[in-house]
């Protein structure tokens, strides 16, 4: 897609882009014009926000004149990430003058169609939006984030967690556009039902409340699975996750098996050991976590043995499952302003465990406060190429699309797959005033997902050369013990093989090179 600027000056222009019946006021300090998509789409019931002063605002690149310039863009297919950048594309080249061409492609793709180029020395793209797991491939080919950017408002504002998603080494070569973890959502209404806590009392012998462990999580699933604990006349069911071998369903094993091997005491290495790069993912606590993933299947909905994200996403956001753990998709939808289920869930942190293996010692370790490491996993991000021959237009394009007005927009928007990654996104205020959600749960939503940037045990993506491969032989391994074609032991065994297998193709001090930085981040304030 091309988008081209329209044929209007710019005051009259960024006031029609802004939705508003008067130019803005360039020049003046207090500029606080609102800004509106409606101009663009269907999007007027999503509000309004304003334009914050700053090198990134609407009114500073209206400034720019970028006529005769093309800038080439590479992104996810609408509508996850896709969408937002066609609209902040479209937005940029009004503004600018710059012609800006947006290739959307499907995610199994788009790892092929962004490496491809890169290996063969073509300067396909000036930017790129992808997932930040693949920084270990991509950090080469990327540029360096210049001065100026770093010091603008919206960068100093990114949590600590995001800002080291796009460091490599030393240096930012990631603009940050997303912030993504997994957490667990339940249905607060049936978790608070004086009936239902009788009930699961009456039967169990345990009170009900949302689970701390992930033994905890299975009983309480298997407990609500196949009855009509919604009164609906409808089944329902305890538990949706994602289980589809080729569609994200390793990060949800990677959620249960963090608690049991994620020991908060033992540094340098989750997925491997830095020193020696053997790979830790068939020790007990792995092994552990996948025996606890497979008794969870006890609890799934009809075909929630092959459920992909989207799977998870509707199952739980439409009602039909008591808990979910995955990223912000599932509960941002049962928030949404027609859904029945809206106001009845409530955010948590992952369960953990109470017994976690140390890989020194050879034991299990005892934890009264169950141990439970936050997964910062993926977040969308974005690029700009080394081989881009338009690079200032493309810090620009990458500054505007993530300025404080469009952020505050695209969050309020599901479908975009924008999630929090700045500190003042972290204010409840923002939540109950933009999205109408109670103060509860909006502060428990902030609480949840903020509590995560202070922890010191966390989990990282294994950003390495590779990492497709790699994660794709542990979601095979996976798959064979979730159907029961080997033991959970056997399959992870197979899984430790392979990755020993592709270490030593893709050459051990460069896995460790790429591996150092994950650990760095594991293990900073310990």
């Amino acid at each position: 897609m091309r988008f081209t600027k329209q044929k209007l000056k710019n005051g009259a222009l960024v006031a029609a882009i802004a939705g508003l019946g008067a130019p803005w006021m360039f020049g003046q300090a207090a500029f606080a014009a609102d800004i509106s998509y409606d101009k663009y789409g269907d999007y007027a019931s999503y509000g309004t926000a304003p334009d914050v002063p700053g090198q990134c605002s609407y009114e500073a690149i209206a400034k720019k004149d970028y006529k005769g310039r093309t800038l080439k863009v590479i992104s996810h297919a609408v509508p996850v990430l896709g969408e937002p950048t066609i609209l902040h594309a479209r937005q940029f080249a009004d503004l600018t003058g710059a012609k800006v061409d947006v290739v959307n492609v499907p995610f199994g793709d788009l790892y092929q169609r962004i490496m491809i180029p890169m290996q063969t020395h073509q300067a396909a793209y000036d930017v790129m939006f992808y997932p930040s797991i693949w920084i270990g491939d991509l950090h080469d080919f990327l540029e360096p984030m210049p001065e100026k950017y770093l010091n603008t408002s919206g960068m100093k504002d990114v949590t600590t967690n995001y800002r080291d998603v796009a460091t490599w080494g030393s240096q930012v070569v990631q603009y940050p556009v997303d912030g993504d973890r997994n957490y667990l959502k339940y249905r607060a209404d049936i978790f608070n039902d004086p009936a239902m806590q009788a009930k699961y009392k009456k039967e169990t012998g345990n009170d009900l409340k949302p689970p701390q462990t992930w033994e905890q999580y299975n009983a309480i699933a298997k407990f609500f699975s196949g009855w009509d604990w919604a009164g609906d006349g409808k089944l329902h069911y305890g538990s949706a996750e994602v289980t589809k071998r080729d569609d994200l369903m390793f990060s949800a094993f990677i959620d249960r098996a963090a608690a049991y091997a994620k020991n908060p005491n033992i540094k340098g290495g989750f997925f491997f050991d830095l020193k020696t790069m053997t790979p830790q993912i068939n020790n007990p606590g792995w092994v552990k976590g996948l025996e606890m993933f497979i008794d969870a299947q006890k609890a799934f909905p009809p075909g929630g043995t092959n459920f992909g994200l989207g799977d998870e996403i509707f199952s739980f956001g439409g009602g039909q499952t008591l808990m979910s753990y995955s990223w912000d998709d599932a509960f941002i939808q049962s928030m949404e302003k027609d859904n029945p289920i809206r106001g009845k869930v409530r955010p948590a942190p992952l369960p953990g465990s109470h017994e976690v293996w140390n890989r020194e010692t050879q034991k299990w370790d005892h934890f009264d406060k169950p141990n439970a490491p936050p997964y910062i996993t993926w977040g969308w991000t974005s690029a700009v190429t080394k081989s881009s021959k338009n690079k200032e237009i493309a810090f620009d394009f990458l500054c505007f699309f993530s300025n404080e007005a469009n952020a505050s927009l695209d969050l309020r928007i599901g479908r975009f797959g924008i999630n929090p990654y700045r500190t003042s996104q972290f204010d409840a205020s923002f939540w109950e005033d933009k999205l109408g959600w109670s103060k509860d749960v909006a502060e428990k939503y902030v609480t949840t997902l903020g509590d995560m940037d202070k922890s010191n045990n966390r989990v990282f993506d294994l950003r390495v050369p590779g990492v497709n491969q790699f994660m794709t032989s542990l979601a095979n391994g996976v798959a064979e013990a979730m159907a029961g074609q080997k033991t959970p032991q056997a399959a992870l065994d197979g899984v430790a093989k392979k990755w020993t297998e592709l270490v030593d193709k893709i050459g051990v001090d460069k896995v460790r090179s790429a591996y150092a930085n994950v650990v760095a981040l594991e293990d900073r304030g310990r």
